[in-house]
């Protein structure tokens, strides 16, 4: 037997199992080196965090409008049922109501909305937001085209109820559309919205996204007009309101004493 040739053989056959390990060796570290990983979708880090939402609406086109407070006349004071004064240079109305009316203790909305849609100026055009009962009031904002005013003040129609729940009196304010002044463009979808809350943390770990709506915020505040700008209103878990810019997808801070123009 050649002990010397079979030496050889094994010596190449272990060279050439060392060159092949080698090169797997380093194949598989390129590899990881340049392997990025895939993030997480946001549907994926909600439903991580359990938060939870449901159908949201659709993606339409919106645009800017500029909008002026209006100015209440003597007509007006006329066809308020009760004693009626002009407040304010002549933008908000106070009226004490002719004959009270009592609220019933499982209050519900609409039982309110005959009287302020067939009492009230335009009342059709404003909708229910809360019910305060240490302030004993019921807030109304305004709203143009199924939109309303979010926490514009400008917009806001206050009743005022005593400690009997008999409604007695109310103040108003109103915004008379004067144009839309800009081309209607694509608003941000609402899922994108709700990334932006997300990444600023502003929705928390099992919370539930109770609506999604459009609406307007003031973009711009001059001495006698707004520019309101469409705006994602996002209530979270029935009592949290948090608002962003349709266009650009800023979270806007809104709180309720946001714009006056009464003032």
């Amino acid at each position: 037997m050649d002990w010397s040739r079979i030496k050889t053989i094994f010596i190449l056959t272990f060279l050439v199992l060392d060159i092949y390990l080698v090169y797997q060796f380093m194949n598989t570290r390129s590899a990881a080196q340049y392997e990025i990983p895939k993030e997480a979708s946001l549907e994926e880090k909600l439903k991580n965090d359990d938060i939870r939402y449901e159908t949201l609406p659709e993606v339409v086109k919106e645009q800017y409008i500029s909008v002026k407070a209006k100015v209440f006349t003597d007509e007006d004071i006329r066809k308020a049922k009760g004693q009626a004064a002009i407040l304010g240079e002549g933008t908000l109305l106070q009226v004490e109501l002719e004959e009270p009316f009592t609220l019933s203790s499982s209050f519900k909305p609409s039982e309110v909305s005959p009287y302020v849609k067939g009492n009230i100026f335009s009342g059709e055009q404003y909708d229910f937001w809360k019910k305060d009962d240490e302030e004993r009031t019921l807030t109304y904002y305004q709203k143009h085209k199924g939109k309303t005013f979010y926490y514009n003040n400008s917009a806001k129609l206050t009743l005022y109820f005593n400690e009997k729940n008999e409604v007695t009196s109310y103040q108003q304010t109103y915004l008379e559309v004067m144009d839309e002044i800009s081309e209607q463009e694509e608003v941000l979808p609402p899922l994108r919205a709700l990334e932006n809350l997300y990444k600023k943390g502003l929705l928390k770990p099992k919370s539930k996204i109770t609506k999604v709506e459009l609406g307007y915020s003031t973009l711009v505040q001059l001495t006698a007009s707004h520019v309101l700008t469409p705006t994602w209103r996002i209530v979270v878990d029935g009592k949290e309101n948090l608002f962003v810019h349709a266009f650009d997808g800023r979270v806007i801070p809104l709180t309720e004493n946001e714009t006056n123009l009464t003032e």
